[in-house]
C-alpha cells in the first residue's frame, strides 16, 4: 500500500532586501503591478502536488500580508506566520507551523516569483522518490575565479562541475528539521547547506532560467518583461 504524503512549501519573506533600495520590504515590491510575494505564493499553490504554503512575513506586516494573499490563491491552503530577523529564523518559524501530516517540505525564496511549475514538480517528485534533499540547478555559463582576501585570483574551478542553485529546495521533513536544529551559524542563504553539514547526500534536478532571484534593480526590469510576455500569451502572472 502506498504511503500518503503531503507537501508544504515554506516561503521566508521577512527580509529587507537592501540591494533593491530602501523602503518597502523586498517581498512586497511590485512586479507587473503585483507584489513579488503574491507571484511566488501563486506559483507554489498552482502546483497540484502542493497542499499548503506557509509564509513567514515581516513581523509588523503579518495582517497586511494575510490581506494581500486573501482571495488571490485558490488551489492550496496558505498560512501566514511572523518571520524572524534572519532567513534561517524565518524558515524555522515556518517549520514549527507545519501540520503533523506533512512529510515533504520545500523552501522557496519569495524573491524567485517566476519559477515554472515543472521545476517545483521535479523537486517534489525526487523527494517522494527517496532523495532526502533536492535542489534545482543550472550549469554555470560564466568562468568562475576563486580569489583570496586581497582579491587575487588563486584558482579557476572547472565550470563543468559547478552549478548555480535555485529554489524551491525540497527535503524530507525530518531531515530539514534536524538540519535546522543542528545549525551552528546565525544565518544561511541555502538550506541544503545545512543538510550537507549533517553528511546527508543532496541531489539535483534541472532548474529554469526564469527561476532567477530578484536582487538588484536590473533583475526587476527582467522580471517585469517576463510577466508582460506571459500576460501577452494569456498565461497567468
Amino acid at each position: 500500500m502506498a504511503i500518503a504524503t503531503r507537501t508544504a512549501v515554506c516561503v521566508p519573506a521577512a527580509g529587507r532586501g537592501e540591494r533593491l533600495g530602501a523602503g518597502t520590504p523586498k517581498a512586497l515590491r511590485l512586479v507587473g503591478g503585483v507584489p513579488m510575494l503574491v507571484h511566488s505564493v501563486r506559483a507554489m499553490s498552482r502546483v497540484r502536488s502542493v497542499d499548503l504554503v506557509i509564509v513567514a512575513a515581516p513581523a509588523n506586516q503579518v495582517d497586511h500580508v494575510r490581506s494581500l494573499l486573501a482571495g488571490t490563491v485558490e488551489d492550496a491552503a496558505v498560512t501566514v506566520v511572523a518571520g524572524g530577523d534572519t532567513r534561517q529564523e524565518s524558515v524555522a518559524r515556518a517549520l514549527i507551523a507545519l501540520p503533523a501530516d506533512v512529510t515533504t517540505v520545500l523552501v522557496h525564496d519569495a524573491a524567485r516569483p517566476l519559477v515554472p511549475a515543472e521545476v517545483v514538480e521535479r523537486v517534489i517528485s525526487a523527494v517522494i522518490a527517496g532523495s532526502p534533499a533536492v535542489v534545482p540547478v543550472l550549469p554555470m555559463v560564466d568562468t568562475i575565479k576563486a580569489v583570496d582576501a586581497e582579491g587575487v585570483v588563486v584558482a579557476t574551478p572547472d565550470r563543468a562541475f559547478l552549478r548555480a542553485v535555485q529554489t524551491p529546495q525540497g527535503f524530507s521533513r525530518d531531515v530539514l528539521q534536524r538540519a535546522h536544529a543542528a545549525a551552528d551559524v546565525d544565518d544561511v542563504t541555502d538550506d541544503s547547506g545545512l543538510v550537507e553539514a549533517l553528511g546527508i547526500h543532496v541531489s539535483t534536478v534541472l532548474g529554469h532560467e526564469e527561476a532567477f532571484k530578484i536582487t538588484r534593480p536590473l533583475d526587476l526590469v527582467l522580471a517585469e518583461a517576463i510577466v508582460a510576455q506571459r500576460r501577452a500569451r494569456g498565461v497567468l502572472a
